[in-house]
Order: C-alpha cells, then sequence, then structure tokens
C-alpha cells in the first residue's frame, strides 16, 4: 500500500507544498521536491498529490509540473505508475558511499567549510531564537521526534537526514518560509557530507542531545538559550568536517 503522508504533517512539509516564484519555475519546482525528497521530509514511496492539486499548490502550470516531474523521474527521485492506483511516487536515493562522499569532501576547501559553517550557524540560530519567541508546544512534536529517531537510528543513509531535518524543522517551528527554504537549499547541498562525521555513534548521541536541549530551550521561551544552543551545535559539525577535511 502507498504511503501518502507522514503521520503528523509539520510546517516543514508544508513548505514544500507552496507557490514557487516566477524565475525558472521548472528548475524551481525540482529543486524544490528533490531536496525535500533527499532530506526525507518527503516519505520513500509516498504518493504526490494529483497533477492539478500539486501545480495548484506550487502556483505553476500542469504542463510545468509535468516537466519538472519528468526531470525528477530523470534523476531517480520519482517513479511513475499508470493505470488504477498510479500517479507520482517519491524514490528516497540512496547516500553515496564513503569513498564518494569523501571525493565530494575534497571539493570544498577548507575556507569554504569554515564559510559554510559560519552561514548555516547563523540560519540555525536564528530560526531557534524565532521558535522560542512564536513556537506553541504541539509545533515542538516533529521536533523531538526527530531527535529521537537521530539517537536511534542505526541506518547511515538516516543520520544525515535526520540530522538536516531538524534544522529544518527548526525553521519551520519559528513560522518563516524563507528560513526553511534557505535550510532545505542548505541540507541539500551539503547535508550528505554529515554522515563522515555521523558514523560515530558517541558523537552521534552527543548531537541527539543537543538537539533534545535546542527544542527543551525553545519550549521554555528562551530564545537566547535556544539560539545559542542551535549555533553551538551546527559549528561543531562544520568543524568535525573541516577536521576530516584536511586528512584527505
Amino acid at each position: 500500500m502507498a504511503v501518502r503522508q507522514h503521520e503528523t504533517d509539520g510546517g516543514a512539509r508544508k513548505a514544500v507544498f507552496t507557490p514557487v516564484d516566477n524565475r525558472a519555475r521548472v528548475d524551481t519546482v525540482v529543486r524544490r521536491i528533490g531536496d525535500a525528497i533527499e532530506l526525507g521530509l518527503l516519505a520513500d514511496g509516498e504518493q504526490l498529490p494529483g497533477e492539478s492539486e500539486l501545480a495548484g499548490q506550487l502556483g505553476v502550470s500542469t504542463v510545468t509540473l509535468r516537466e519538472a516531474l519528468m526531470a525528477l523521474r530523470q534523476q531517480g527521485l520519482v517513479t511513475t505508475r499508470r493505470g488504477r492506483g498510479g500517479g507520482s511516487f517519491v524514490s528516497l536515493p540512496e547516500v553515496p558511499g564513503e569513498d564518494r562522499l569523501r571525493a565530494r569532501l575534497r571539493g570544498w576547501s577548507t575556507e569554504e567549510l569554515r564559510d559554510l559553517g559560519d552561514h548555516w550557524a547563523a540560519l540555525s540560530g536564528a530560526a531557534a531564537r524565532l521558535a522560542a519567541q512564536r513556537t506553541e508546544p504541539a509545533d515542538l512534536l516533529p521536533l523531538r521526534r526527530t531527535a529521537e529517531e537521530l539517537a536511534d537510528a542505526g541506518d547511515t543513509a538516516a543520520h544525515s537526514r535526520l540530522y538536516g531535518r531538524f534544522h529544518v524543522e527548526l525553521a519551520a517551528a519559528a513560522q518563516s518560509a524563507r528560513l526553511t527554504r534557505e535550510q532545505v537549499a542548505l541540507q541539500s547541498e551539503v547535508g550528505a557530507l554529515l554522515c563522515l562525521v555521523l558514523a560515530d555513534d558517541a558523537y552521534r548521541e552527543e548531537v541527539a542531545e543537543r538537539h533534545r536541549s535546542v527544542v527543551s530551550a525553545v519550549q521554555d521561551g528562551a530564545h537566547e538559550t535556544a539560539g545559542t544552543l542551535a549555533e553551538r551545535c551546527v559549528r561543531e559539525s562544520a568543524a568535525r568536517l573541516v577536521a576530516v577535511r584536511l586528512t584527505l
């Protein structure tokens, strides 16, 4: 039976299906849906809304949507079934093997990774501070669930997705569509590389605990504490990526 949606629709998922801008609409739709699939915001096997409904949600024509779905099929991110019970379904990609990830990391200089860490920390810190001021208790359920899933995940491919999903959901809890989209784009750019540092069970548990601390600070309305904790978590991960890069 096809999966139609997650048990709880969070703000991060809702941000996937908001109107795109007028510039390069096909590419924008491909990037929006593709990023969401690679982050695990859309589940493997999940059925996307019908073409008319999805085009309406994204604010594009059905012709534009069909071109985007064709591109996603070519990338192996979407499959299409015809006939009764048919439609477009998510196909979750595999995370590249360690050798390929290390080769990808070699494409980044240490200066670029440090700059990325600064940008990422600024995004996550701002999201945490705003979430502490704006969010309701029910909005924190996806964050708590993702933090626990990261602590328990045994699948290497899931580690980076869950890490990235947490920071996307944090931006969604801040009720900022722009911050959410920025986080999705950033995670799709670098997220898979985090597998290289999250393979360490002790560090992954440490990250999960830091994520729990962020959620607690957000729930308490301690916006400065929440922001500082989120920034520290991201900066530590970026520093570990730099350390791996220096060994290559």
